[in-house]
């Protein structure tokens, strides 16, 4: 029986988890764990530093494939691990960019997979967050020092900034115990609404992070349609029910015989916009008609 082994970098209450969805994209191409296939798990909590360890356990292991997901550390660890072992990947940023395969119809090598952000996603998160709060005289982007896709600083906003038109600052926090304080300071830097950046850790502590912004009035915009249903203010992403579908096809078809470098890198083709009238009501924010109009879902 052949063994799918599964890097993530974050937990099993992770966005980005393999839940139901991968197991029915898994079930689409003939295969069903426990009677046809076995996983493995390997999950880092986001601890980022466990992952290389992770990777040369599944390697060691002589996994079929290797389902690389949440935070591009995961791929990027799988990656230097093997050159042989097929990985399939569920990541945030470009991996042409970063690296990983050569092209996205066309990746050669050994990996492909889902990619399910983009600058134009971010431009479009922070529009809309513009338009939700007007009077915004700057917004923050929450970021993940640990993560090396965040590097960059304020500079790497300012593009946004412009098309905006209001200041962008960075805040970070690389564990759960610096949301207080990461939050707490953007007061000082006149922030009034902040923009979090996919990533493991605010995947895995959403609850936490959302109980902080809670606290500190603190409109934000989130990736995950799962954050807003749990009490964020708004989300705007890619769709990660369909991508984990997408993530288990790819598997299987690599269990029946294709090759990573034969199958092109997938791009997000359903997006959700989610807006959550009871937060917006505590925060005394009036969501506009034309966002209304836009959402996918509202929750009152």
């Amino acid at each position: 029986m052949p063994v799918i082994g599964v890097l993530e970098s974050g937990s099993a209450t992770s966005t980005t988890s393999l839940s139901a969805e991968f197991h029915a994209g898994l079930k689409e191409s003939g295969f069903v764990e426990g009677r046809n296939v076995t996983i493995e798990y390997r999950r880092a909590e986001a601890q980022y530093d466990r992952l290389p360890a992770f990777a040369a356990e599944l390697v060691g292991r002589r996994v079929a494939v290797i389902v690389a997901s949440g935070a591009t550390v995961s791929p990027l660890a799988a990656q230097a691990a093997t050159k042989i072992i097929p990985i399939v990947f569920l990541m945030g940023t470009d991996p042409v960019q970063t690296g990983l395969v050569a092209s996205l119809s066309r990746p050669g090598g050994n990996m492909t997979g889902v990619t399910v952000f983009g600058s134009e996603i971010l431009s479009k998160q922070l529009e809309i967050l513009r338009e939700l709060v007007p009077k915004a005289r700057a917004i923050a982007m929450l970021v993940n020092p640990n993560n090396p896709t965040h590097l960059g600083g304020k500079a790497r906003w300012q593009i946004f900034a412009d098309a905006i038109g209001v200041p962008i600052e960075s805040v970070s926090a690389s564990t759960e115990s610096e949301f207080e304080s990461a939050i707490a300071s953007l007061a000082e830097k006149q922030v009034e609404a902040i923009n979090v950046v996919p990533d493991t850790l605010f995947g895995s502590y959403r609850d936490s992070l959302i109980a902080v912004l809670a606290r500190h009035a603190m409109p934000a915009m989130f990736p995950f349609r799962e954050a807003t249903v749990a009490g964020a203010l708004i989300s705007y992403g890619s769709n990660y029910a369909s991508a984990l579908r997408l993530v288990g096809i790819y598997v299987g078809r690599i269990l029946k015989g294709e090759k990573p470098a034969d199958l092109p890198v997938l791009l997000p083709t359903k997006f959700d916009l989610v807006i959550n009238l009871k937060t917006a009501k505590a925060l005394g924010l009036t969501v506009p008609i034309t966002l209304l109009a836009q959402a996918t879902e509202v929750i009152e």
